[in-house]
């Protein structure tokens, strides 16, 4: 009988699955269907669980809630789907339970298996009062279940399968059905499959033989017995039940692969026994492992050669035999025989060229070798290198071919063409001993070149020959290299012209609108540099030539823009009239003479910006202002292109400001005005530039004219008599029309008592002197503005509170106009008397005053304060100074019986001014 037989052992199993089993979720009570109210204990049997790890349970019934905890242990008692995980484990089948609220109810366990005990239990609650309780397979009665409520299928098989339920009667007669529930068997273990290990044995080594299947997870208890069944030719052997699922044959042959294998498992606890599919196993042949080669690998004329024959894998003794392939119908000639591995050729010759092979044979196999090349290997002589066609010069684009050729050589030869010592291109020849290496000329082709051939024997290089490729030029390259972003005048830039290929020497030149500036030679290539001290006039296009005698090239044009800095700007002043007068708009005009543009002009008043204009093609720029008062003094202005600000020389302007209307006011001594008093007539315009003359008038008669250099008002004193009263005004003007105040009327009163000698005798001599006075004024008329019998009054004189609080002071302004009493001064003795008579009428406002006209007197003419044929045209061109219509006024009348009121009398102007 066969060795296999006899050498069956037991092999224990080893190993762990790949991937980690779910958990098995177990019930305790162990019903998938329980009555509301009732509990349900759940278990996650996880294979690997720890007691620090945790289990996750998850519950399906509307939404998915989870859960957390150490123990593997969870109470329930709603309905759904239970899952459960260990740390890193997969999820747990679903576990699908039901709280019923029903009466009846049909109880099974979650999980039926093969050759077990089931429980099917009919429960119906305290309370029911459930008669004829009947269990149902498939819609057919199966058992009446009197006074009990269990049934039990013993070794449950497929044949079991069905669906259950149960029904009872109420003592009313209605029928109660119970829950269906789904009965399917399943296997405590799947079939088995046997597998070998190797899958294909060589003959005299041994095989192992595993019978593959385990129990379900539910039940990871259940012990498996294992029996291994062989049939060859008509016989069946068998072995004995052993726990463990692998076998070993120690040994098989090639008889053995005719031999059919399976297997069986069971239970151990009961009668399931199931049987795998056969399985034939294939036992490979022993193989022998036999190479040849020779030694040395390259074979060369002239040298010793060794064939060897190794061989591994059989068993000695051997002989070898060796053979060579003679002709080309593969026939082969044993050439020799020996004990000895190796077969040695002393010389080599070309007769020895040829294939060889070797048999190693012991007294059961023969093996064959492979067919190994002998190859007579003669060096080859160095080549030689030629260029056709010869020519004088050779240019960029011709076709030139070089040859290399060696005289003597085994074939194949490698031939390689190297250019500066780089390589350029190799090829193989088989059978020609001369090839041929062709290139297109281009620059980079100048230079040494050589070539090599090698036929594995080591290589040959001739000598080097020289080739010299003429390029014509390529167009150039004008470059413009600048010190600055922009070029300025006085910069020194580079012009570089440079052609990126051509032979040299290279002859550049450098043109600007066409006119030659000047030439350069490049005698080893590169480009040429011109250099350039800008100026204005070097703006323009600029082009280079390069020539080597085989072609003229331009370049393209450059256009070189030379910025000018800006020179320093003159600033200019536009105005309508000779004089600016506010109100006027001038006009202030920048511009540099020098510059490229854009130029920025900005303009300053005292150092403060007005405002700045651009002017994008050059030229100037204006500016235009709306003169005030405020804008005299200096102006300058700036010129600025980004190469460097300039600034103008300072200009002065003087604003002229229209003089405003004059206020009169009159100042007298006492309370009243009374002859012989010294009156201070006091004219004064709030704005006007000076020299501003004044000029006071007495009823139309110029009574005074001075000039004031500083702008202030100016005074005038006045020794008073009974012909000076009357309406006063005074007249401004500084060269851009006259002003006129309102009229102001004075009221001249007699001297009473001691007062009348002394007056009289003033008024006499006041009137020889006045007539004296009159006539040199007249004389002079004309001549310069006299200083005498005037006073500029500064600001402080202005406020009323310096003057004396005894003598009043007559304002045309009706603004001031107050309510005041009516005074008159009586003489009750009814003589000749000097009074006063002083009128008012109420002052509180402007529409007050207009609308009591009736209370004032207006004794100055309206249309004009000062006759024409008295005011020089000249000057005041205005030929009238108008006062309204409806001006108010305080007059003051002086009346006494011994002077006419008609005839005016002037008194001396020797006064003293206020």
């Amino acid at each position: 009988m066969l060795l296999w037989v006899s050498l069956l052992v037991l092999a224990s199993v080893t190993g762990q699955s790949v991937t980690e089993p779910k958990p098995v979720i177990s019930l305790h009570p162990p019903w998938t269907t329980i009555f509301q109210g009732e509990r349900v204990t759940l278990t996650c049997n996880a294979f690997y669980f720890s007691a620090r790890e945790k289990i996750k349970w998850y519950h399906w019934y509307i939404g998915e809630t989870s859960h957390e905890t150490f123990r593997n242990t969870l109470e329930v008692q709603n309905s759904g789907e239970y899952r459960c995980r260990a740390q890193d484990s997969p999820l747990s089948n679903r576990v699908h339970l039901l709280f019923s609220p029903a009466n009846l109810i049909l109880q099974a366990p979650l999980d039926v298996f093969e050759e077990e005990s089931v429980v099917l239990r009919c429960r119906t609650r305290a309370k029911a009062g459930l008669n004829a309780v009947m269990l149902y397979k498939n819609g057919k009665v199966l058992k009446a279940l009197e006074n009990i409520s269990d049934f039990t299928i013993h070794q449950a098989s497929l044949k079991d399968n069905g669906i259950y339920h149960c029904t009872g009667i109420k003592e009313d007669g209605h029928y109660v059905s119970s829950n269906s529930v789904e009965i399917q068997v399943q296997e405590l273990f799947p079939p088995p499959v046997l597998t070998a290990s190797p899958t294909y044995p060589i003959e005299g080594r041994a095989v192992t033989l595993t019978c593959l299947t385990q129990p379900v997870p539910q039940r990871p208890d259940v012990q498996l017995q294992f029996q291994f069944q062989f049939l060859r030719d008509n016989w069946t052997l068998e072995s004995d039940w052993r726990s463990s699922p692998e076998f070993q044959i120690t040994t098989v042959w090639r008889e053995d692969s005719r031999s059919s294998y399976w297997c069986q498992a069971r239970r151990v606890t009961s009668l399931v026994q199931k049987k795998s599919q056969r399985f034939q196993m294939y036992v490979r042949r022993v193989t022998a492992k036999i190479q040849i080669y020779t030694y040395p690998e390259l074979a060369l004329e002239g040298q010793k050669l060794v064939i060897i024959c190794s061989v591994g894998g059989i068993q000695e003794p051997i002989t070898f035999f060796w053979y060579k392939k003679t002709n080309k119908l593969s026939r082969r000639t044993k050439i020799h025989t020996s004990s000895e591995r190796e077969f040695r050729i002393p010389v080599l010759t070309d007769s020895h060229a040829g294939e060889y092979c070797c048999v190693a044979r012991n007294r059961h196999y023969s093996f064959f070798s492979d067919l190994v090349t002998v190859s007579v290997k003669v060096p080859v002589s160095p080549p030689i290198l030629t260029l056709s066609p010869l020519g004088a010069r050779t240019l960029e684009g011709d076709v030139v071919t070089l040859l290399c050729e060696v005289q003597r050589g085994s074939l194949p030869i490698l031939y390689q063409l190297f250019h500066k010592g780089v390589l350029l291109k190799k090829i193989g020849a088989t059978s020609w001993r001369t090839i041929s290496f062709q290139l297109f000329l281009t620059e980079e082709h100048s230079g040494n070149y050589y070539c090599t051939a090698d036929n594995g024997l080591g290589p040959q290089h001739s000598k080097a020959m020289s080739l010299s490729v003429f390029v014509p030029v390529s167009r150039p390259v004008l470059t413009l290299r600048t010190p600055r972003a922009q070029t300025v005048e006085g910069d020194m830039v580079e012009l570089h012209c440079e052609a990126q290929r051509g032979s040299p020497p290279i002859q550049y030149q450098l043109f600007h609108k066409d006119v030659a500036l000047g030439s350069s030679s490049s005698p080893s290539g590169g480009g040429a540099t011109f250099n350039l001290f800008l100026k204005e006039e070097h703006s323009g296009n600029y082009i280079c030539q390069a020539n080597n005698g085989l072609r003229v090239q331009h370049s393209d044009t450059v256009s070189l823009s030379v910025r000018v800095p800006v020179s320093r700007p003159v600033l200019t002043l536009r105005t309508p009239r000779a004089q600016a007068v506010e109100g006027d708009v001038v006009e202030l005009h920048c511009e540099a003479q020098r510059g490229s543009s854009p130029i920025l002009y900005q303009f300053f008043h005292e150092d403060v910006a007005l405002g700045s204009r651009s002017s994008p093609s050059g030229g100037g720029a204006p500016f235009n202002l709306s003169l005030m008062a405020e804008h005299s003094g200096n102006y300058s202005c700036k010129a600025d292109n980004g190469l460097g600000a300039q600034r103008s020389e300072v200009m002065t302007l003087s604003v002229i400001v229209p003089v405003s209307r004059p206020v009169l006011t009159l100042k007298v001594p006492g309370a009243q005005a009374v002859e012989g008093d010294m009156v201070e007539l006091l004219c004064e315009a709030q704005r006007g530039s000076p020299p501003i003359l004044y000029r006071f008038y007495h009823e139309n008669v110029t009574l005074e004219s001075s000039v004031s250099h500083s702008g202030q008002g100016v005074s005038f004193n006045l020794s008073v008599t009974a012909e000076h009263s009357g309406n006063y005004s005074c007249e401004v003007d500084n060269g851009l029309g006259p002003q006129c105040s309102e009229a102001v009327t004075l009221h001249i009163t007699g001297l009473t008592g001691s007062r009348i000698g002394p007056v009289a005798t003033g008024v006499t001599g006041g009137l020889l002197s006045i007539m004296g006075l009159a006539a040199v004024a007249l004389l002079l008329y004309g001549w310069p503005l006299r200083k005498a019998g005037r006073r500029p009054t500064s600001n402080s004189s202005r406020n009323p509170s310096d003057s004396d609080s005894q003598e009043p002071t007559y304002h045309n302004v009706p603004a001031w106009i107050e309510l005041q009493p009516v005074y008159s001064n009586v003489n009750p003795k009814g003589g000749d008397i000097v009074y006063a008579e002083v009128q008012s009428v109420p002052g509180k406002s402007k529409h007050a005053v207009a609308s009591a006209p009736g209370l004032l007197k207006n004794t100055m003419s309206p249309t004009t304060c000062l006759p024409s044929h008295l005011r020089p045209a000249s000057l005041w061109p205005s030929a009238a100074c108008s006062l309204p219509q409806d001006s108010s006024v305080i007059y003051s009348q002086v009346k006494g019986p011994s002077t006419p009121a008609s005839v005016p009398q002037l008194m001396a102007l020797s006064a003293p001014h206020r």
